[in-house]
């Protein structure tokens, strides 16, 4: 190096500012397996089992309300209870997602179990013909603690499996809400005639308390909680951005209002229509036994398709199965509509929480963004099984809620469509700059600053080394 050249080095290199070493971490390793990852996805399973799976037995009281134990109150004012019970929990879920980045999972698992089987032995106590009691119990109480451990047992598998198996355990965990909504279903069914509804009821909250007790023992994190949270406020200008991302969100939203048509009145369907009543009794499980076997299909072929995909050829069945229900009038159509709508319905559940993830980049934002998803979902539910039970009338016009319900699921399947379409969000580029000092004659490197780059306006004020 020349005296000149050495000299405007020099010169150069003193005016930059010199910033702190600093080292930047390797990604952490993810165990993909082990009695700690297994076990968690064990008890969040049993934790969806008692959940989500306990709401999405419905049905059962839907049917038992309208017919005999609500008998005063009609179809659309019994359904809000279901309603704002899995409202509360999808609703919730941005506030529990916000919590559980900020390292609350314990809290959050443990507070929320205990709601869920303290609300079911207060349903117990509840009165025949007084609703406000059992929306208390069954609609708000319940729906408080299920949503405070949907999203944290949900979450909480990112921990402990890398993106390849992900797929795999979230499969499994969402499949216990079909496994529960095929047992609750079965047992109250049976016991009901047998033990009046009380004694029922406090049975099976017996059942759903041991259980709990055993998932709070079994589910574990295994990295600490970040130190900085997520700026909500710049969280939703990124999401603004992310076209895929809000089509998805608007999707689910809206195939969520006729998607728990069938859940929450195929019960009652079949016996207004004239069936045998213990086939009626039986349809449901119908339903949600082929719904867990359709949960954990797609757990098997997301190494070979993308969600985005699949979840969008799952929601197009989904909403003509759901307008066939137009149809319903014999037992085989009861048969055939339960199988394929449950099956396509377990897939569909299935694939909402991957895709969500497929469309996050930086995990440390999954909690958050699973939680405003699930949330504005929760505005689906809250609305449209009670729009059915308008629909529906007194006089059980069972069209009428069928063909809104199936517009509906194919207005969510079309914004599918569009999230294919979209672009995903830029990608971000990483330039770096080194800060350099002359010490004698060599030139040495003390710092190199890392700039993000979003557009070429930007990669052009960067200097690359």
């Amino acid at each position: 190096m020349s005296k000149t050249s050495y000299a405007y080095e020099k010169r150069n290199a003193e005016k930059r500012p010199v910033m702190d070493v600093f080292a930047i971490p390797p990604p952490p390793a993810f165990p993909d397996g082990g009695f700690q990852a297994w076990g968690t996805v064990l008890g969040s399973f049993l934790i969806m089992f008692c959940g989500f799976g306990y709401s999405s037995s419905f049905g059962v009281y839907q049917d038992l309300y309208v017919r005999e134990y609500l008998s005063h109150s009609s179809p659309s004012a019994i359904s809000w209870i279901g309603s704002v019970n899995i409202f509360i929990i999808l609703a919730g879920g941005f506030i529990t997602g916000r919590l559980h980045d900020r390292g609350y999972f314990y809290p959050l698992i443990y507070v929320g179990s205990f709601l869920v089987a303290l609300s079911l032995f207060m349903l117990s106590l509840a009165q025949p013909n007084q609703l406000y009691q059992i929306l208390l119990a069954q609609g708000i109480a319940n729906g408080v603690g299920a949503g405070m451990t949907y999203i944290p047992c949900i979450a909480i598998v990112s921990q402990h499996f890398s993106p390849k198996r992900r797929a795999l355990a979230m499969t499994i965990i969402a499949s216990g809400s079909s496994l529960g909504a095929v047992v609750h279903p079965i047992m109250l069914n049976n016991l009901l005639p047998r033990l009046g509804f009380g004694n029922t009821v406090r049975a099976s909250a017996g059942l759903v308390s041991g259980l709990l007790t055993i998932a709070c023992c079994l589910v574990r994190t295994r990295l600490p909680p970040p130190k900085t949270s997520i700026n909500v406020r710049s969280l939703l200008l990124k999401i603004v951005k992310d076209g895929p991302y809000l089509a998805a969100t608007l999707g689910l939203a809206i195939y969520t209002i006729g998607f728990y048509y069938p859940l929450f009145y195929l019960q009652l369907d079949a016996i207004q229509h004239g069936l045998d009543p213990t086939f009626a009794f039986y349809s449901l499980v119908i339903m949600n036994t082929s719904s867990f076997v359709g949960r954990l299909a797609p757990g098997f072929v997301a190494h070979r398709f993308a969600v985005q995909r699949m979840i969008t050829v799952f929601s197009a069945c989904g909403a003509v199965l759901i307008l066939c229900m137009i149809a319903l009038q014999d037992e085989a159509s009861v048969i055939v509509i339960g199988i394929l709508y449950g099956f396509f319905a377990g897939c569909i559940v299935t694939c909402m929480s991957p895709l969500l993830a497929v469309l996050t980049e930086d995990m440390s934002e999954l909690g958050a963004r699973l939680g405003i998803s699930v949330a504005i979902s929760g505005i689906g539910i809250l609305v449209g099984p009670p729009i059915d039970g308008v629909l529906l009338t007194e006089q059980f016009i069972w069209w009428r809620p069928a063909l809104f319900s199936g517009l509906m699921a194919l207005t969510g399947f079309a914004l599918f469509v569009v999230m294919l379409t979209l672009p995903p969000a830029s990608p971000k580029k990483v330039h770096a700059r080194a800060n350099m000092k002359i010490t004698g004659k060599e030139v040495m490197v003390v710092n190199i600053e890392l700039a993000v780059v979003d557009d070429h306006e930007d990669m052009d004020r960067c200097e690359d080394v």
